[in-house]
């Protein structure tokens, strides 16, 4: 760790302690399909899926198929879902990988369908049902006409069928309970023409969170779909927030040090200006690293007490008024998110500074080293223990670096 001038620590105790919370909220025989797509948000995607293998989640959601391979080369044998859509170049490699695919659209069924018939294989598709979240799916209204020609296609096997929560507070918005009521009557059509196959799944953090386990008709859906709970980063306000334990923190060295006397201008622009005579300390991390420029306002740890960030961001550092906060030295550790002592920054607060969401800030860090620290409790069992693979790779010693893991 003394070589990093910025990095990231990920908290596999943490992980497993989110996780266990989740399979609670979901019930029992409810599938975990977690969600690790942009590198499980900035925190390592395979260090975080071997982990979350042996904790027992059933499958694991991606936003494309290049991630899905990344973690079959890992060694991930679980389900993998590709939440998202693929192009045509991506078709033999997912096929040939068992990898599950999202289907939105009528064109996508024939030529998935035809390359799976002619290098004699069978896809596993998951029917995407958009029910309001208008960015990829087919409409509600042409879901049957879709699984009906899903089933009458020999080289397609139906999977799942899924849909996706467009608001942030889940159930608490009455457009999310609309969704609901829209996917509940597409899986009663299919239900009641015998088309309705593989998993049901529309649960994210927010409508798992906000009691989105079943249907009104159809009954309990059997999957359910945490990402950003998962991590520790659901929003405060969501019931069960306080249930979660952060699992990433950001640290970075102050590498220089230096007495600015009163009015003394700092950063580009001269926006901020020592109002009496202080400390400046430099610490090696700046947008270039993955914080957001707009941070305005932020603060970081030091020894357990806070000091705040002043002048505007540069490239490669920030500078904080250290003034304050006697002993201060070049090689100190700073925190700008996650815990020092019984102070606590978390990613929802720094994003709140920032004018953006915890999921943005989250992604970004998956720029620096990284640094996977615990793994040994394993306080649940798995779901599938049939698939689960016959090892995970070494668990990182505390404070050393986790080999592989760089993104």
């Amino acid at each position: 760790m003394d070589a990093f001038r910025a990095w990231t620590e990920v908290d596999l105790d943490a992980l497993a302690s989110n996780l266990a919370v989740i399979r609670r909220r979901a019930g029992a025989g409810r599938r975990v399909m977690l969600v690790v797509k942009q590198d499980a948000y900035g925190h390592g995607a395979v260090a975080v899926a071997h982990h979350a293998v042996r904790c027992g989640v059933g499958a694991f959601g991606v936003g494309s198929s290049s991630e899905a391979l990344e973690l079959r080369e890992a060694g991930i044998r679980l389900p993998i879902l590709v939440l998202g859509t693929i192009v045509e170049e991506e078709l033999a490699a997912c096929l040939r990988h068992q990898i599950h695919i999202g289907l939105h659209a009528n064109d996508r069924v024939r030529s998935l369908a035809a390359y799976a018939q002619r290098t004699e294989q069978r896809a596993r598709v998951h029917l995407n049902v958009d029910t309001g979240m208008g960015r990829l799916g087919v409409p509600a209204e042409r879901a049957m006409a879709l699984l009906r020609a899903v089933a009458e296609e020999d080289a397609l096997e139906l999977r799942g069928v899924m849909s996706h929560l467009a608001p942030p507070d889940g159930l608490r918005d009455p457009f999310a309970q609309e969704q609901v009521a829209r996917f509940d009557q597409v899986l009663h059509d299919a239900a009641r023409a015998g088309l309705l196959s593989g998993w049901v799944h529309m649960a994210n953090s927010a409508g798992l969170f906000t009691g989105l386990t079943g249907s009104v008709r159809h009954g309990a859906f059997d999957t359910v779909r945490p990402g950003i709970a998962a991590y520790g980063a659901l929003p405060a306000h969501l019931p069960g927030a306080d249930e979660l334990h952060p699992v990433i923190a950001l640290r970075s060295r102050v590498v220089f040090l230096k007495d600015v006397p009163a009015s003394s201008p700092v950063g580009y622009g001269s926006t901020w200006r020592s109002p009496v005579d202080t400390r400046i300390a430099t610490l090696a991390i700046g947008y270039g690293h993955g914080l957001p420029w707009t941070l305005r306002g932020g603060e970081v740890l030091l020894g357990g007490r806070r000091a705040p960030i002043v002048g505007r961001l540069s490239m490669d550092y920030i500078t904080v008024d250290v003034g304050h906060l006697p002993g201060v030295q070049v090689g100190d550790v700073a925190t700008l998110i996650g815990m020092d002592g019984e102070e606590v920054i978390g990613l929802e607060e720094v994003a709140a500074r920032s004018g953006t969401i915890a999921y943005e800030v989250s992604c970004a860090l998956g720029r620096l080293p990284r640094l996977h620290l615990g793994g040994r409790d394993l306080p649940i069992p798995a779901q599938s223990p049939a698939l689960r693979p016959p090892s995970g790779p070494p668990v990182p010693q505390p404070g050393q670096p986790s080999s592989g893991q760089r993104s």
